[in-house]
């Protein structure tokens, strides 16, 4: 049995980061512009709709030149490149799960204080102010889905994933927006933040056999285990292990090492109850769940 391209773990992997980021840039879009509608200032619409524009076309941009640069890489060089870029990846993903686990409940207040401020200073720092906060959440997503499409497959599939996670994303902010959906961020942003760290480990894994196969460590030939008896490497699962986790039947045990060393402390780091994490400011003075209206 095998799955449909459509349906393979690298799609799923790709779709999970175009769902998780997706919906944070449009909890943000979706705030600024239920804030500027309440306080009856339609007319500052387009300067948010400006930044927004110029920060897509930024993270597109930022995706053309990590893709041309691989291109004009030789052998070599391109497994530096892709082993530079999934380490940078598993370091975004990592502060970005725990940041909004702890930032979600006061974003719209704070962003609502950054765009009142704006609003004073004139046109040009509401449109700075909106581009700002919307590429950060589009550099992420790019430079992460870069890192985690790698090797996995030349069609177009992951492109397809994470459009229909995007594509997904803005539905769910729209419905949040006209208040017809209500979700439970923190569950959203837990069980996604799992899920994350999980692919998050596999492109850090899949990072350091770039740097073995670069050539800038050593190892390669030391295989810390063999199941391909066991996963069979044209089965449907392990397609989906490999294109969503990166787990392989023939790791090298550096590899395998860096599996381990971030998945295990990240998740129990992770899963800690808030209450036996270190208190932050925002856990002092809890506010509302974030809602875009």
């Amino acid at each position: 049995m095998r799955l449909t391209p459509i349906l393979g773990g690298e799609v799923f992997a790709s779709y999970l980061i175009g769902l998780r980021e997706g919906l944070e840039a449009t909890l943000v879009v979706s705030i600024l512009v239920a804030f500027l509608v309440k306080s009856d200032r339609r007319d500052r619409l387009p300067l948010v709709w400006a930044g927004v524009g110029a920060a897509v076309v930024l993270s597109v941009g930022f995706g053309a030149l990590l893709t041309f640069t691989a291109a004009h890489l030789n052998s070599q060089q391109h497994e530096f490149f892709d082993a530079v870029t999934s380490l940078a990846a598993t370091v975004f993903v990592t502060f970005m799960v725990f940041w909004m686990r702890t930032a979600a409940r006061r974003m719209s207040g704070e962003l609502r204080e950054k765009l009142s401020e704006a609003l004073k200073l004139g046109a040009g720092a509401v449109v700075v102010m909106a581009f700002l906060t919307v590429a950060r959440e589009g550099l992420e997503t790019t430079l992460l889905w870069f890192a985690a499409v790698q090797g996995a497959t030349t069609s177009a599939t992951p492109l397809t994933g994470i459009s229909l996670g995007l594509l997904t994303a803005v539905a769910l902010g729209w419905g949040i927006y006209r208040s017809a959906l209500r979700i439970n961020l923190t569950k959203f942003f837990t069980w996604t933040g799992l899920l994350l760290i999980l692919v998050a480990a596999g492109i850090f894994k899949y990072g350091i056999h770039d740097l073995q196969e670069s050539g800038v460590v050593g190892g390669l030939a030391t295989h810390a285990f063999d199941i391909s008896g066991v996963l069979d490497p044209s089965a449907w699962y392990s397609a989906l292990l490999s294109g969503m986790f990166n787990i392989t039947a023939q790791p090298t045990v550096l590899e395998t090492v860096a599996w381990v060393v971030y998945a295990v402390p990240v998740l129990v780091l992770f899963l800690l109850p808030a209450g036996r994490r270190p208190a932050s400011p925002a856990a002092k003075s809890p506010t509302p769940p974030v809602t875009a209206a």
